[in-house]
């Protein structure tokens, strides 16, 4: 069995559990050390009483990143979950869907 195929098979996002490949996985997880270190370094100009804009500037950054992190989980979600539940039949996985897309754009 493929990788792809793989990855497909085990998707059960109703069971809240999703095997990811290891392609995606190291793109995600690297997403999230480079913010890890964005959110290290706020923490440093806080305790080093940087200036004020010069924090928020380092927080709009993160805020931008972890934007980019959530656009590309969606649409690996999107591309695997979503489109396997709808072929399966599972018409609430667009509500689940739509509700997520919801709590993202607050």
């Amino acid at each position: 069995m493929s990788e792809n195929n793989k990855e497909t098979k085990t998707c059960c996002c109703s069971h809240k559990k999703k095997e990811r490949s290891a392609q995606e996985q190291k793109a995600l997880l690297n997403r999230l050390s480079r913010i890890e270190g964005q959110i290290r370094g706020i923490r440093r100009m806080v305790e080093e009483d940087s200036y004020c804009t010069d924090i928020l500037t380092q927080s709009a950054a993160i805020t931008a990143a972890m934007n980019a992190f959530n656009k590309e989980l969606l649409a690996n979600h999107i591309r695997t979950c979503v489109m396997d539940d709808i072929k399966a039949g599972k018409d609430e996985t667009v509500d689940d869907l739509v509700a997520t897309i919801q709590k993202l754009m607050k």
